[in-house]
């Protein structure tokens, strides 16, 4: 199979978006599968493809709220023709914006089915680009906007519930497949970084032998809600409990988190190390013994997901939407106030060796199926179901056409392949389910406008009004 990937930037941004891709690429690859990723490239002035098979398109960059991510026109005759060549089964794109667009409007060209991966819960976001008042009526236009998105894809998967419910209250009807997260597992397992080069990097940090160490991993944004860990850490925590915070990563917030560290008397405990590269990444994570976050905008946080596969505990505050992603007792715990979060440090740091290690050996079980190859399995069973589907709406497109040409005494023989798809580009394709049942059946309906129906498994047409001269068009 040929899976063609869209995503605003790539590498050598860090976000967990990217990593995902990074990984379902790998995982897909090792498989068999065929991969391209198209991005938006700020240094390239022509599209091309590189040896990993990646296509740049050249891009604008953003400001600094944005990140300095790259923009990209979502038309591009260049593009359009690479793609075609490389020639997908299947689309997937895991941004909305330009390239997601040009993912959208690439599907359509080449008559295959598009997937969209929801990874972002953007109410959490809309003050990055209507801040203040304007926020309300933002956020409302951002969640037609997403709807939209939505309803042009064949399959919409997302990494938790809280994508699924979201997709639900912005009027989404399509079920969402909920495909958690994966992580490079082998990077960060247990012992995977050497006893010296965890030495070193301590001491380069200033982190005595005898200090526990939590760690956040993370982009530093207003979302991922760092003020409150360092709130609760200033009203729980004292010197003498030898618990430092690590705080790693960059974003537009850190000046304003560094400053509000040095207010609550937090230098001696908390460090900022600045931007981390993912690939300098293990040894950071491996010389944590407690991943800690107070964040609701995370959906199935990769950086987590990474601490797990270290042996890291996660302390996370409590959040019902990503309920089952902490068990306590068994991969962390969850916390709802200061006080709760203090207390499981300190339970976590004063555990015997044996009993820490056991718990650490649980954590890394409880991530086990986080794999590459288990998130492109995942996937691929997506991929499958979306081009089966995609088969019989087309199948079923040139039954209705045929079948409307002898109810109006058009010839048949004159319906040619560009008029069948023009007929099949008016229709609307909408599952029969209630939203709230748990079985959802095979029926579905074709609905054009203004009304025409075709029932596959009921075998039934049902006509009402339809623009004769709409079959008599050239495409």
């Amino acid at each position: 199979m040929k899976i063609a990937m869209f995503t605003e930037c790539y590498e050598p941004y860090i976000n967990g978006v990217i990593t995902h891709i990074k990984i379902l690429a790998q995982g897909l690859r090792a498989l068999g599968h065929e991969v391209m990723i198209v991005t938006g490239d700020t240094e390239c002035a022509h599209h091309y493809v590189d040896e990993h098979n990646v296509l740049h398109c050249p891009a604008a960059k953003t400001g600094k709220r944005l990140y300095g991510y790259p923009l990209s026109s979502p038309i591009s005759r260049h593009r359009r023709d690479i793609i075609r060549e490389f020639g997908p089964d299947i689309i997937h794109i895991h941004t909305e914006f330009s390239l997601g667009q040009s993912g959208i409007r690439m599907a359509k060209l080449l008559n295959v089915p598009m997937i969209y991966t929801m990874h972002t819960m953007y109410d959490e976001y809309v003050y990055y680009i209507a801040p203040g008042v304007l926020s309300r009526p933002a956020t409302k236009l951002a969640r037609q906007y997403f709807l939209l998105v939505a309803e042009h894809a064949d399959a919409i998967t997302g990494p938790s519930e809280k994508v699924a419910q979201y997709c639900r209250e912005i009027g989404v009807r399509k079920p969402v497949h909920v495909i958690n997260n994966a992580a490079e597992l082998d990077a960060f397992r247990p012992g995977a970084v050497g006893e010296a080069a965890k030495d070193a990097l301590r001491g380069k940090l200033g982190i005595a032998a005898d200090e526990t160490v939590a760690i956040f991993v993370g982009r530093l944004g207003r979302e991922k809600s760092v003020d409150v860990l360092l709130g609760f850490w200033k009203e729980t925590i004292r010197p003498e409990d030898k618990l430092r915070l690590i705080i790693i990563g960059d974003g537009p917030v850190r000046t304003e988190l560094e400053a509000q560290a040095r207010e609550l008397g937090l230098e001696d405990s908390v460090i900022f190390t600045g931007k981390v590269l993912h690939e300098d990444m293990p040894p950071y994570v491996a010389i944590g013994d407690i991943y800690v976050t107070a964040s609701l905008s995370d959906t199935n946080s990769i950086s987590m997901l990474e601490g797990m596969a270290s042996g890291l505990p996660v302390l996370a505050l409590t959040d019902p939407l990503n309920a089952g992603q902490v068990v306590d007792g068994v991969n962390g715990y969850s916390f709802n106030n200061a006080t709760e979060m203090g207390a499981y440090l300190r339970k976590i740091r004063d555990m015997a060796p044996e009993e820490r290690a056991a718990f650490s050996d649980s954590v890394v079980r409880s991530v086990r199926t986080s794999g590459a190859e288990d998130l492109a399995k995942k996937l691929l069973a997506v991929y499958t179901g979306a081009m089966t589907r995609e088969t019989e709406l087309t199948n079923a497109v040139r039954l209705l056409a045929m079948e409307f040409c002898r109810h109006s005494g058009f010839s048949v023989e004159k319906l040619t392949k560009s008029k069948i798809y023009h007929m099949y580009d008016k229709f609307i394709f909408a599952s029969e389910f209630d939203a709230e049942s748990e079985e959802l059946d095979r029926e579905f309906y074709i609905k054009a406008r203004p009304v025409l129906i075709y029932h596959m498994d009921r075998g039934r047409f049902e006509f009402t009004e339809y623009a004769a001269e709409e079959l008599t068009k050239d495409k």
